[in-house]
């Protein structure tokens, strides 16, 4: 280790977050992204996809638990899942411990990531890629999308554990109005969306309201939600979205898990859940006043350093 070897994670153009690296495990270049893998000092290992960090060993468990078991929880039977992205394998990981779920088709446009994931993660997929019930594509979700529209595949409940939109970046058109639709063509009458919808903390919250604001456009039912996630340096957001979506309480979701999860969970429970969609009265305002929908003619782009 270096002494004075760290990680800088830019967050927005006047904040940044360091991490000390102790070992550099991976670093190298996809055709759609760089990637590395680091050993830090305080977040255990973390992989960074073009200088973001996405996923750290330390608490990983609170980002996926978040996105995943909401959606899966609300629906009534989960059988057919969609995961886009997710390439670390814990997305993935979290879906196959519902015990309704028969079939799981996991797109990626980037296999390298997987890969990578496959050797130096093992503790984000846990050999989920193993799994009889996943199917790994390796293409463009929108694609793919549209082909299960043309054949009128449904899915019970689809995931979108994509990147930030990065201007060049391999996910923005991933962000749209016109995706969400391509979503909403491909679900089945009871299904239920989730997807990451970027830092929810105040100050930089512009993504993750203007993302909001472009699914109310699209779906009858939009739920934001956000957990503290440390390694992301704050509070980060995401949306359950469904044309038809019951309600459901912190009792419900204790039994439900009970009834259907096949291991105990760190983070998500009925309590829990009442506090990710407890948002504060300024963020919900802030939700309510915006008028950004996010198209591919007018994509939306984090902030990214160069």
């Amino acid at each position: 280790m270096k002494e004075n070897e760290w990680f800088h994670d830019y967050v927005t153009p006047d904040l940044v977050q360091s991490f000390r690296i102790r070992e550099e495990i991976y670093s190298g270049k996809t055709q759609f992204q760089s990637v590395k893998v680091i050993e830090s000092g305080g977040l255990s290992r973390c992989l960074i996809l073009d200088g973001k960090i996405q996923s750290s060993e330390w608490d990983e468990f609170i980002y996926h638990e978040a996105l995943v078991h909401p959606p899966m929880i609300a629906h009534p039977n989960p059988e057919k899942v969609f995961i886009a992205g997710g390439g670390e394998g814990a997305t993935l990981r979290e879906v196959l411990t519902h015990s309704s779920v028969k079939r799981v088709v996991m797109v990626d446009i980037d296999e390298e990531v997987i890969d990578i994931s496959r050797r130096f993660l093992p503790s984000w997929h846990q050999g989920s890629f193993e799994d009889s019930r996943l199917e790994l594509r390796f293409v463009d979700a929108i694609k793919y999308l549209e082909e299960c529209i043309d054949k009128g595949e449904k899915f019970d409940v689809v995931i979108l554990d994509l990147p930030e939109p990065i201007d060049e970046g391999p996910a923005y058109l991933l962000h749209t109005k016109e995706f969400y639709q391509t979503v909403r063509e491909t679900l089945a009458p009871d299904g239920v969306i989730s997807l990451q919808a970027g830092a929810s903390l105040w100050g930089n919250h512009q993504c993750f309201t203007a993302i909001i604001n472009t699914l109310k456009a699209v779906f009858s039912f939009v739920f934001p939600y956000d957990a503290f996630i440390p390694s992301y340096g704050g509070t980060w957001g995401f949306a359950l979205a469904s044309p038809k979506l019951p309600p459901f309480n912190p009792a419900e979701v204790d039994r439900k898990i009970s009834s259907s999860i096949s291991r105990s969970l760190r983070f998500y429970d009925g309590i829990t859940h009442q506090g990710l969609f407890s948002l504060p009265k300024h963020l919900r305002q802030a939700i309510e006043e915006e008028t950004t929908v996010i198209t591919t003619k007018q994509p939306f782009f984090i902030y990214q350093p160069h």
